[in-house]
């Protein structure tokens, strides 16, 4: 007697598998009995075909080729949503593997912010989007249960981006002022104390990041006065604002969280779709804010 093979405890998630559309199947109805042969549901009973009462042997049905799709519009669909459903999968398991500390900082933000691109890469297409609907109704009609990826999608960011760890390393010193001398003193008689400098309260960036971050805060202004205020030109804008101010500081100031809560608001709504008038001047008082918030941190 040849013992079964032990099967394993767990079956892995085929994260990079994508379905291949363009296969079809056969179904072989020959031979198929008479429902008084075995009982059957209501419901199902259409779906054979019934014996002739004057003929008591089985029904000969022809074989029928069920394809999943008939046209290159449909396999380039399906291709599409079949992406999308691997990117939420793929991205469930890169937020746990980042909140188990499996993975680099920079790999994770590279990776998400990949992530992230393709899907919105994938919902440019107005079929897509339209046979996708939203995120919880894909979620429902494909039964899949994806927490962790439906808030990083929702936020559209990075966690690294959106909630930056404050950097416990030692802060980095102004490079024209190096650190005071801690050697002997050349002149033992000097009862000179020795001159000490307190660490800032954040490492000191380089000028042209702040230039960077600086640019940027303008640049979102700038676009409100010119009434730019649909999604698809205020959320880039505003996505590259919090990262380059992520690279001059990751510590918390007055109006960061205003810039992260209308990337998230800004992201609920369609391509299309624009800010009201109220909406704008509330967002343009509040970028002010963080403006003067973020200069606060250089002094």
């Amino acid at each position: 007697m040849i013992a079964s093979p032990r099967q394993l405890a767990y079956a892995p998630t085929p994260y990079s598998y994508t379905p291949n559309t363009s296969l079809s199947a056969t179904i072989n109805l020959d031979q198929v009995p008479s429902p008084s042969h075995f009982p059957l549901s209501p419901s199902v009973l259409h779906c054979i075909p019934i014996q002739s009462p004057k003929s008591p042997r089985l029904t000969q049905v022809p074989k029928k080729e069920v394809k999943l799709s008939e046209t290159a519009a449909e396999r380039d669909l399906q291709d599409s949503l079949a992406e999308i459903y691997s990117i939420i999968i793929t991205l469930d398991g890169l937020e746990k593997a980042y909140i188990k500390d499996s993975i680099p900082e920079t790999e994770y933000t590279e990776l998400c912010s990949r992530l992230l691109k393709q899907y919105k890469s994938n919902l440019n297409d107005e079929n897509v989007a339209r046979a996708f609907v939203d995120l919880e109704t894909f979620k429902r009609e494909w039964d899949i249960e994806c927490p962790r990826a439906t808030e990083r999608l929702r936020v559209n960011l990075p966690s690294t981006v959106a909630d930056p760890t404050p950097s416990s390393s030692t802060p980095l010193r102004n490079p024209y002022h190096p650190p005071p001398s801690t050697s002997t003193p050349l002149h033992p008689s000097s009862t000179a104390p020795p001159t000490t400098t307190t660490p800032s309260a954040t490492p000191m960036a380089s000028g042209s990041r702040i230039l960077t971050a600086t640019e940027n805060f303008i640049t979102v202004l700038d676009a409100l006065k010119l009434n730019m205020l649909s999604k698809d030109a205020l959320h880039p804008l505003l996505a590259e604002l919090i990262q380059s101010v992520n690279e001059v500081t990751t510590h918390d100031f007055e109006g960061r969280g205003k810039i992260i809560s209308w990337l998230i608001r800004l992201n609920g709504m369609r391509a299309q779709e624009e800010l009201g008038e109220g909406e704008a001047r509330e967002l343009g008082f509040e970028m002010e804010g963080a403006y003067r918030g973020f200069k606060g941190t250089l002094t």
